[in-house]
Formats: C-alpha cells, sequence, structure tokens
C-alpha cells in the first residue's frame, strides 16, 4: 500500500471537512458540525492558527498520478498546569473505505513523532465509550483510560 503522510496544507480543507462530516455521522450527531468552512480554513492557515493537521494520502484509483487524501489527523496545543504542553488530538479520521489497512497507526505515530519533536510532554484524546474498535486500537500503545473526569462545555 504507498500511503504518504505529510502536513495539511490549505487546499485540503474542503477535503478534510468532507471527513468530519463523515466522522459526525459515523458519531451519529451529524447536527453538531457547526463549523463553517471559512472559519475553518482561518483557523489552521490564518494568521495566528490554532490547530494542524496531518493528512494521509492514497494514489487515486480514478487519475494515475494523482492522490486522494483517504484519512486526516487534526491537533492542537493544550497546556497542563501540571505537565506543561500537550499535544491534543481532536480527531483522527479515516474514510469508511479505508479503514483497517494500518492508516490510523501511521497517522498516531506521526502524532507521537510530532509531539516528541516539539518537546510536548505527552498527548491526550478522548473516546466515545461505545467504539469499541477505537478503544482497542488505543490500547496497542498502552494508553491511560481517565475514568474519573466528567466532560464539560459550554456553547456559545
Amino acid at each position: 500500500m504507498n500511503i504518504a503522510i505529510r502536513p495539511a496544507i490549505k487546499e485540503d480543507c474542503t477535503r478534510l471537512m468532507e471527513l468530519v462530516h463523515e466522522l459526525a455521522e459515523y458519531e451519529k450527531a451529524p447536527q453538531e458540525v457547526t463549523v463553517d468552512a471559512e472559519h475553518f480554513v482561518e483557523s489552521g492557515f490564518g494568521e495566528n492558527p490554532v490547530w494542524w493537521a496531518f493528512v494521509a494520502e492514497a494514489p487515486s484509483a480514478e487519475n494515475v498520478g494523482d492522490a486522494i487524501i483517504v484519512a486526516f489527523a487534526l491537533y492542537y496545543i493544550r497546556y497542563s498546569t501540571w505537565k506543561g504542553q500537550r499535544m491534543y488530538l481532536e480527531d483522527i479520521i479515516v474514510t469508511s473505505e479505508w479503514r483497517g489497512r494500518g492508516i490510523g497507526q501511521m497517522l498516531f505515530d506521526r502524532l507521537l513523532e510530532e509531539a516528541r519533536a516539539k518537546k510536548f510532554t505527552g498527548m491526550m484524546w478522548q473516546v466515545l465509550d461505545w467504539n469499541e474498535s477505537a478503544i482497542q486500537f488505543y490500547k496497542k500503545y498502552n494508553a491511560q483510560f481517565d475514568a474519573g473526569w466528567i466532560n464539560c462545555n459550554v456553547n456559545f
């Protein structure tokens, strides 16, 4: 399998948003995606970016020489007063027809490499309690699961 992992660029954002919507469908919450394309692009590639991403590209079956984005992982920097700067993995998404081929592992490994290179003290993320395949994936990395925390948020 010829998969290339590279940093996301501004021109990838349309495809990234398609994958975000696919993830929302998978998580049974399509109505929860309210960010618009302009805000998404500005937040990642504007004057003060707040997120970064890696994409996984595969050769296009339709157009020889072209590549298609089949997955991506988006992160930002979280600051812990106890631990310092930590990578926060917001989403790792592999489109449905490409799952089970090791692409998620390639992206996750690239994220770990990035976190170490930037001298972050670790990486954090969330996983839905019903997403057993994702939980089993993270267990392969000896991930710690924090059962004692409750997620909170305020919407505007």
